[in-house]
């Protein structure tokens, strides 16, 4: 029964005038069971008609069959599941990897077949064992020697049942005594069934065959049987697995292959990743000094207050009349805290000079004169003494709370401020209580403020009549734009129709305070985020360098069975691979930029969050899918005779 039809086949190299005619109407049949030599010199055209053969070429013209399957009507994966099942590939120079073991180079084929891990390793073992390297099967081949590797060869030739060896001039590379071993071995396979085609130059080894094929320059000159035909049945194959766990074996086999692929060159990953690591690395932390300083910017507005509004008086920050501008008094405030949304108001008047306590002193301290109802619409707790009363406001008694910044700068640790006298521009003033220390403040942390009645400072300090601002506490439930529409409409009619304030609602403060980090935020990763464009397009091109340095593996791969998607998806595992862990050295190097700055910049506070850390595995993720994808299409598409042409 034949195995194996060609039928006036020819294959042509080259286009125009270069155009060689290597193979010129080959016609014959292989029966089950035969031993074939193919003979010639070297450009004979043997290689090439051992190519077509194995399916790793196609004919220029011609017919093809396979166990009755012709082979042009086959695509590339169809080839290659073909050549895993069908075929046993012994190459001259081994074309074993190196990064994996005896066994797990034995075991192969049958990955590409779907045979079930366990029993592919129980076949592989069993192989190697009948072929003298039960004590090897854990060794790479470049600790195996010449006759060693060689019977590696055979044995992932005969994992998925090898009903056609294919020996390209197996003892070529190997000293007579491993030549004839591996003879011996070639011969008991045809003994036990297996239709043996062997690739020779050397008469002495073509005659051991059954039958002896000569070929000169393209054409056969020779078919002559040197020993009768052996009968022998179709060998049955490792029953594959269903398509779940075929699927779920084929990515785990992928990934594990990308593992070693990537440890065995671990200088040329960590380079790869290096881009990854800073552009992760960049946006992590920008995001996260975005988010910090945003956050620090926030509780500063919240350490003025929550649902308040100061109405000044002017135009605006930028009006420099609002110093003229007399209008906003007391009784504003006093109407203002009548209205049924506020909830409190305090009328402002500030004055700044020295203070004096024992022998020491300060310049330029402001002394704000504020109600009795503005610690509690700052959110201001007292940690010693009290608040002044409401007959000490009435009556502008020279009364002062002093905050914790006043109390460390001119008493001891030990020393109570609460009843002892400051003078402020040789005013006597008695402290009767102290703020406690505020996490977050506007302005410099080490300000020194000192509060005390409106009327102390309106009429013991500065003999101003009108007041620097109002501060309103509005409630809870109620708008605060709608509120402060209405103040606003009120405080015109209390002035005549004429708008001579303006407001600064602490809501609307944080808003814009918000949307101008975030946007500087947004800005700033999005220059980190250059910074991994640039790192995903050094990933593709060392993958396409990685492509072109392992060529000859993945013909060897596409040999033995793999198919593109196989290819295809071992090298774009190995490309997100690379990006995740990038990410991950990146997320990790970004926290640890952050407990730096804590350490040594205490002042630069960095916010990290899930989200951030989710986006930038995701972003690094997505590179390695789109810049790894070209590198591993690139691969998928290799023709196998020419990848394991180079070298």
């Amino acid at each position: 029964m034949n195995i194996l039809e060609l039928t006036n086949i020819n294959r042509y190299f080259g286009e125009g005038d270069s155009r060689v005619h290597v193979l010129k109407d080959i016609t014959f049949t292989v029966e089950r069971g035969d031993f074939v030599a193919i003979i010639g010199q070297s450009g004979s055209g043997k290689s090439t008609l051992m190519n077509i053969i194995g399916c790793l070429d196609k004919p220029t013209s011609g017919t093809y069959l396979v166990n009755g399957v012709d082979t042009e009507k086959l695509d590339g994966n169809a080839l290659a599941e073909m050549r895993g099942k069908q075929f046993g590939f012994i190459f001259q120079r081994y074309n074993l990897m190196n990064s994996v073991t005896a066994l797990e180079n034995v075991e192969l084929p049958a990955v590409y077949t779907g045979v079930a891990k366990s029993a592919r390793k129980k076949r592989a073992r069993s192989l190697l064992e009948n072929l003298g390297l039960g004590e090897k099967t854990d060794s790479h081949p470049n600790q195996l020697s010449g006759g060693q590797q060689q019977r590696v060869s055979i044995a992932r030739a005969l994992m998925n049942g090898g009903e056609v060896i294919l020996a390209d001039e197996p003892t070529g590379a190997l000293d007579s005594k491993s030549g004839e071993n591996v003879m011996d071995i070639l011969k008991q396979l045809n003994a036990e069934g297996h239709t043996v085609i062997m690739v020779t130059h050397d008469r002495g080894l073509a005659a051991q065959a059954h039958r002896r094929i000569e070929i000169k320059d393209g054409e056969i000159i020779g078919d002559e049987r040197l020993q009768p035909l052996q009968s022998a049945e179709p060998r049955p194959a490792e029953k594959p697995q269903n398509a779940f766990l075929y699927q779920k074996d084929q990515v785990a086999e992928a990934f594990r292959m990308s593992v070693q692929a990537i440890l065995a060159h671990k200088m040329r990953s960590m380079l790869t990743m290096l881009g990854i690591i800073i552009g992760i690395a960049s946006v992590v932390t920008m995001i996260a000094l975005g988010r910090g300083t945003q956050e620090q910017v926030l509780s500063n507005i919240a350490a003025m207050g929550t649902n308040t509004i100061d109405i000044m008086p002017g135009t605006g920050f930028r009006d420099r009349n609002s110093a003229k501008i007399t209008t906003l008094t007391v009784a504003d405030a006093k109407v203002l805290a009548e209205q049924s949304y506020i909830a409190s108001a305090s009328p402002n008047a500030n004055s700044s000079g020295s203070v004096i306590y024992g022998n020491k002193s300060a310049d330029g301290v402001t002394m704000n004169g504020v109600g009795m109802q503005y610690f509690d619409v700052k959110g201001l707790s007292i940690a010693a003494g009290r608040i002044f009363s409401e007959e000490e406001e009435a009556s502008g008694a020279a009364v002062v709370v002093i905050d914790d910044n006043t109390k460390n700068e001119f008493f001891s640790n030990n020393e109570n401020p609460v009843g002892k006298i400051l003078f402020f521009d040789k005013r006597p003033m008695t402290v009767i209580g102290v703020t406690a220390k505020q996490t977050a403040t506007m302005g410099p942390a080490n300000l020194l403020r000192i509060y005390a009645p409106y009327t102390t400072v309106m009429n013991r300090v500065s003999g101003a009549r009108s007041i620097s601002s109002v501060t309103v506490k509005i409630d809870n439930d109620v708008n605060m734009q709608v509120a402060e529409k209405n103040l606003q409409t009120l405080l015109t009619a209390r002035h005549n129709g004429v708008t001579d304030f303006f407001t600064m609602n602490s809501d609307s403060i944080k808003q814009t305070i918000e949307s101008t980090t975030g946007t500087l935020t947004m800005l700033i990763s999005g220059i980190a985020l250059i910074s991994l464009v640039v790192g995903g397009i050094g990933v593709m091109n060392i993958m396409l360098v990685s492509v072109t340095e392992r060529t000859k593996e993945i013909g060897v791969r596409m040999a033995i069975g793999a198919k593109q998607w196989n290819v295809r998806l071992q090298f774009l595992i190995e490309a997100i691979l690379i990006c995740m862990i990038g990410g991950i050295i990146g997320v990790l190097l970004s926290y640890l930029l952050g407990y730096l700055a804590s350490v040594f910049m205490p002042s630069t506070i960095l916010s990290f969050s899930v989200d951030s850390v989710i986006m930038a595995m995701g972003c690094s993720t997505a590179i390695g899918v789109i810049f790894g994808f070209m590198p591993a299409n690139s691969a998928s598409k290799l023709n196998p005779v020419d990848a394991l042409a180079r070298e």
